[in-house]
Protein backbone atom coordinates (compact mmCIF):
# COMPACT_ATOMS: atom_id res chain seq x y z
CA UNK A 1 0.00 0.00 0.00
CA UNK A 2 2.84 2.37 0.90
CA UNK A 3 4.51 1.59 -2.41
CA UNK A 4 1.31 2.37 -4.28
CA UNK A 5 0.93 5.68 -2.46
CA UNK A 6 4.54 6.61 -3.18
CA UNK A 7 4.13 5.75 -6.85
CA UNK A 8 0.92 7.75 -7.05
CA UNK A 9 2.68 10.77 -5.57
CA UNK A 10 5.44 10.45 -8.15
CA UNK A 11 2.88 10.20 -10.95
CA UNK A 12 1.09 13.33 -9.74
CA UNK A 13 4.37 15.21 -9.49
CA UNK A 14 5.39 14.10 -12.99
CA UNK A 15 2.02 15.20 -14.33
CA UNK A 16 2.20 18.62 -12.70
CA UNK A 17 5.75 19.28 -13.90
CA UNK A 18 5.01 18.08 -17.44
CA UNK A 19 1.74 19.98 -17.67
CA UNK A 20 3.33 23.10 -16.23
CA UNK A 21 6.12 22.93 -18.79
CA UNK A 22 3.69 22.51 -21.68
CA UNK A 23 1.52 25.40 -20.49
CA UNK A 24 4.58 27.62 -20.14
CA UNK A 25 5.92 26.76 -23.61
CA UNK A 26 2.50 27.29 -25.20
CA UNK A 27 1.98 30.60 -23.38
CA UNK A 28 5.39 31.89 -24.44
CA UNK A 29 4.63 30.99 -28.06
CA UNK A 30 1.33 32.91 -27.92
CA UNK A 31 3.02 35.90 -26.26
CA UNK A 32 5.61 35.95 -29.04
CA UNK A 33 2.92 35.80 -31.71
CA UNK A 34 0.94 38.57 -30.04
CA UNK A 35 4.01 40.79 -29.86
CA UNK A 36 4.89 40.03 -33.48
CA UNK A 37 1.33 40.78 -34.65
CA UNK A 38 1.38 44.10 -32.80
CA UNK A 39 4.74 45.00 -34.31
CA UNK A 40 3.55 44.17 -37.81
CA UNK A 41 0.42 46.27 -37.33
CA UNK A 42 2.55 49.21 -36.21
CA UNK A 43 4.70 48.78 -39.33
CA UNK A 44 1.64 48.67 -41.59
CA UNK A 45 2.18 45.09 -42.72
CA UNK A 46 5.72 44.67 -41.54
CA UNK A 47 7.91 41.98 -43.01
CA UNK A 48 5.33 40.76 -45.47
CA UNK A 49 4.87 44.23 -46.99
CA UNK A 50 8.59 44.52 -47.52
CA UNK A 51 8.56 41.15 -49.21
CA UNK A 52 6.20 42.57 -51.83
CA UNK A 53 8.58 45.44 -52.51
CA UNK A 54 11.85 43.52 -52.68
CA UNK A 55 13.13 39.95 -52.62
CA UNK A 56 13.38 38.28 -49.25
CA UNK A 57 16.71 38.50 -47.51
CA UNK A 58 18.11 35.68 -45.40
CA UNK A 59 16.99 37.66 -42.34
CA UNK A 60 13.43 37.92 -43.70
CA UNK A 61 13.29 34.18 -44.33
CA UNK A 62 14.64 33.42 -40.86
CA UNK A 63 12.09 35.70 -39.16
CA UNK A 64 9.28 34.12 -41.14
CA UNK A 65 10.49 30.64 -40.19
CA UNK A 66 10.57 31.65 -36.51
CA UNK A 67 7.04 33.03 -36.85
CA UNK A 68 5.77 29.75 -38.31
CA UNK A 69 7.64 27.64 -35.77
CA UNK A 70 6.20 29.64 -32.86
CA UNK A 71 2.75 29.40 -34.42
CA UNK A 72 2.96 25.62 -34.74
CA UNK A 73 4.04 25.30 -31.11
CA UNK A 74 1.20 27.58 -29.99
CA UNK A 75 -1.37 25.67 -32.03
CA UNK A 76 -0.22 22.07 -31.65
CA UNK A 77 1.22 21.75 -28.15
CA UNK A 78 -2.27 21.78 -26.53
CA UNK A 79 -3.57 18.95 -28.73
CA UNK A 80 -0.40 16.92 -28.06
CA UNK A 81 -0.70 17.30 -24.29
CA UNK A 82 -2.72 14.08 -23.69
CA UNK A 83 -0.17 11.83 -25.39
CA UNK A 84 2.77 13.63 -23.74
CA UNK A 85 1.22 13.23 -20.28
CA UNK A 86 0.48 9.59 -21.04
CA UNK A 87 4.06 9.02 -22.16
CA UNK A 88 5.37 10.39 -18.86
CA UNK A 89 2.97 8.14 -16.92
CA UNK A 90 3.84 5.02 -18.92
CA UNK A 91 7.56 5.70 -18.60
CA UNK A 92 7.25 6.06 -14.82
CA UNK A 93 5.27 2.81 -14.71
CA UNK A 94 7.93 0.93 -16.67
CA UNK A 95 10.88 2.54 -14.88
CA UNK A 96 9.68 3.36 -11.39
CA UNK A 97 13.11 4.44 -10.16
CA UNK A 98 13.92 6.65 -13.13
CA UNK A 99 12.86 10.23 -13.77
CA UNK A 100 10.59 10.47 -16.85
CA UNK A 101 11.15 14.19 -17.41
CA UNK A 102 14.21 13.93 -19.71
CA UNK A 103 12.72 11.26 -22.02
CA UNK A 104 9.38 13.07 -21.97
CA UNK A 105 11.21 16.22 -23.04
CA UNK A 106 12.91 14.22 -25.80
CA UNK A 107 9.48 12.95 -26.93
CA UNK A 108 8.18 16.52 -27.09
CA UNK A 109 11.26 17.72 -28.96
CA UNK A 110 10.81 14.98 -31.55
CA UNK A 111 7.20 15.99 -31.97
CA UNK A 112 8.07 19.67 -32.35
CA UNK A 113 10.96 18.88 -34.72
CA UNK A 114 8.45 17.58 -37.26
CA UNK A 115 6.39 20.74 -36.96
CA UNK A 116 9.49 22.88 -37.38
CA UNK A 117 10.21 21.01 -40.61
CA UNK A 118 6.60 21.71 -41.61
CA UNK A 119 7.19 25.38 -40.72
CA UNK A 120 10.05 25.44 -43.20
CA UNK A 121 7.70 24.15 -45.91
CA UNK A 122 5.09 26.77 -44.97
CA UNK A 123 7.71 29.52 -45.13
CA UNK A 124 8.66 28.41 -48.64
CA UNK A 125 4.98 28.22 -49.62
CA UNK A 126 4.38 31.72 -48.27
CA UNK A 127 7.30 33.04 -50.30
CA UNK A 128 5.90 31.42 -53.44
CA UNK A 129 2.41 32.79 -52.85
CA UNK A 130 3.78 36.28 -52.25
CA UNK A 131 5.83 36.14 -55.45
CA UNK A 132 2.66 35.15 -57.29
CA UNK A 133 0.80 38.09 -55.69
CA UNK A 134 -1.71 35.73 -54.04
CA UNK A 135 -1.10 37.12 -50.55
CA UNK A 136 -1.75 40.64 -49.28
CA UNK A 137 0.69 42.59 -47.07
CA UNK A 138 -1.24 41.17 -44.08
CA UNK A 139 -0.55 37.64 -45.35
CA UNK A 140 -4.16 37.00 -46.39
CA UNK A 141 -5.33 35.56 -49.69
CA UNK A 142 -5.97 38.17 -52.36
CA UNK A 143 -7.57 35.71 -54.77
CA UNK A 144 -11.14 34.43 -54.27
CA UNK A 145 -10.28 31.44 -56.46
CA UNK A 146 -7.23 30.53 -54.41
CA UNK A 147 -9.09 31.12 -51.13
CA UNK A 148 -12.14 29.16 -52.23
CA UNK A 149 -10.19 26.23 -53.62
CA UNK A 150 -8.11 26.08 -50.43
CA UNK A 151 -11.26 25.89 -48.32
CA UNK A 152 -12.72 23.19 -50.55
CA UNK A 153 -9.49 21.18 -50.58
CA UNK A 154 -9.25 21.30 -46.78
CA UNK A 155 -12.87 20.19 -46.51
CA UNK A 156 -12.44 17.30 -48.93
CA UNK A 157 -9.27 16.12 -47.18
CA UNK A 158 -11.28 15.62 -44.00
CA UNK A 159 -13.00 12.67 -45.71
CA UNK A 160 -9.97 10.97 -47.25
CA UNK A 161 -8.50 7.68 -45.89
CA UNK A 162 -5.12 9.31 -45.19
CA UNK A 163 -6.81 11.80 -42.87
CA UNK A 164 -8.68 9.02 -41.08
CA UNK A 165 -5.55 6.93 -40.53
CA UNK A 166 -3.57 9.85 -39.12
CA UNK A 167 -6.45 11.06 -36.97
CA UNK A 168 -6.91 7.56 -35.55
CA UNK A 169 -3.31 7.57 -34.30
CA UNK A 170 -3.76 11.03 -32.79
CA UNK A 171 -7.02 10.06 -31.06
CA UNK A 172 -5.64 6.78 -29.65
CA UNK A 173 -2.51 7.67 -27.66
CA UNK A 174 -2.62 4.40 -25.67
CA UNK A 175 -2.58 2.30 -28.81
CA UNK A 176 0.05 4.52 -30.43
CA UNK A 177 2.47 4.25 -27.51
CA UNK A 178 1.90 0.52 -27.08
CA UNK A 179 2.78 -0.17 -30.72
CA UNK A 180 5.62 2.37 -31.12
CA UNK A 181 7.35 2.24 -27.74
CA UNK A 182 11.14 2.39 -27.68
CA UNK A 183 13.48 2.84 -24.73
CA UNK A 184 15.90 5.64 -23.89
CA UNK A 185 15.97 9.32 -24.80
CA UNK A 186 16.82 8.52 -28.41
CA UNK A 187 13.88 6.15 -28.59
CA UNK A 188 11.62 8.79 -27.04
CA UNK A 189 12.75 11.33 -29.64
CA UNK A 190 11.97 8.81 -32.38
CA UNK A 191 8.48 8.16 -30.99
CA UNK A 192 7.93 11.91 -30.93
CA UNK A 193 8.98 12.13 -34.56
CA UNK A 194 6.50 9.40 -35.52
CA UNK A 195 3.65 10.96 -33.60
CA UNK A 196 4.49 14.35 -35.08
CA UNK A 197 4.43 12.86 -38.57
CA UNK A 198 0.94 11.45 -38.00
CA UNK A 199 -0.12 14.80 -36.56
CA UNK A 200 1.12 16.68 -39.62
CA UNK A 201 -0.67 14.16 -41.82
CA UNK A 202 -3.83 14.86 -39.87
CA UNK A 203 -3.65 18.65 -39.76
CA UNK A 204 -1.59 20.01 -42.68
CA UNK A 205 -4.64 20.95 -44.77
CA UNK A 206 -6.11 22.89 -41.86
CA UNK A 207 -2.86 24.80 -41.49
CA UNK A 208 -3.03 25.90 -45.14
CA UNK A 209 -6.24 27.69 -44.16
CA UNK A 210 -4.07 30.24 -42.36
CA UNK A 211 -3.40 31.77 -45.78
CA UNK A 212 -7.15 32.26 -46.24
CA UNK A 213 -8.08 33.92 -42.95
CA UNK A 214 -4.74 35.63 -42.37
CA UNK A 215 -1.51 34.16 -41.09
CA UNK A 216 -1.25 36.75 -38.32
CA UNK A 217 -4.98 36.95 -37.63
CA UNK A 218 -4.69 35.55 -34.13
CA UNK A 219 -8.43 34.93 -33.79
CA UNK A 220 -8.28 32.80 -36.92
CA UNK A 221 -5.17 31.04 -35.63
CA UNK A 222 -6.89 30.32 -32.31
CA UNK A 223 -10.03 29.07 -34.06
CA UNK A 224 -8.05 26.53 -36.08
CA UNK A 225 -6.10 25.49 -32.98
CA UNK A 226 -9.35 24.90 -31.06
CA UNK A 227 -10.80 22.93 -33.97
CA UNK A 228 -7.69 20.73 -34.06
CA UNK A 229 -7.88 20.16 -30.31
CA UNK A 230 -11.56 19.21 -30.45
CA UNK A 231 -11.04 16.91 -33.42
CA UNK A 232 -8.14 15.07 -31.77
CA UNK A 233 -9.23 14.98 -28.13
CA UNK A 234 -12.99 15.39 -27.76
CA UNK A 235 -15.31 12.33 -27.74
CA UNK A 236 -17.28 13.93 -30.57
CA UNK A 237 -14.11 14.95 -32.43
CA UNK A 238 -14.70 12.87 -35.55
CA UNK A 239 -18.22 14.23 -35.94
CA UNK A 240 -16.96 17.77 -35.43
CA UNK A 241 -14.34 17.20 -38.12
CA UNK A 242 -16.93 15.98 -40.60
CA UNK A 243 -19.29 18.84 -39.84
CA UNK A 244 -16.41 21.28 -40.16
CA UNK A 245 -15.55 19.84 -43.54
CA UNK A 246 -19.05 20.59 -44.81
CA UNK A 247 -18.75 24.22 -43.69
CA UNK A 248 -15.35 24.47 -45.39
CA UNK A 249 -16.64 23.11 -48.69
CA UNK A 250 -19.76 25.26 -48.64
CA UNK A 251 -17.67 28.28 -47.66
CA UNK A 252 -15.22 27.63 -50.49
CA UNK A 253 -18.01 27.39 -53.04
CA UNK A 254 -19.54 30.63 -51.69
CA UNK A 255 -16.23 32.46 -51.91
CA UNK A 256 -15.70 31.43 -55.52
CA UNK A 257 -19.35 32.05 -56.41
CA UNK A 258 -19.22 35.52 -54.92
CA UNK A 259 -16.52 36.71 -57.36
Amino acid sequence: MAVDLATEKLLKRDRLITLGGLITITALAWVYLRALAAEMNDMGGGMSELAHLQPWTASDAWLMLMMWAAMMVAMMAPSATPVILLYARVYRGRNNERQPLAPTGAFFMGYIAVWIAFSLAMTALQWGLEQAALLSPTMTSTSPVFGGLTLIAAGVYQWLPAKNVCLSHCRSPVQFLSTHWRTGAQGAFGIGLEHGAYCVGCCWALMILLFVGGVMNLLWVAAIAIFVLVEKAAPFGRMAGRLGSIFLIVGGVAVIGGM
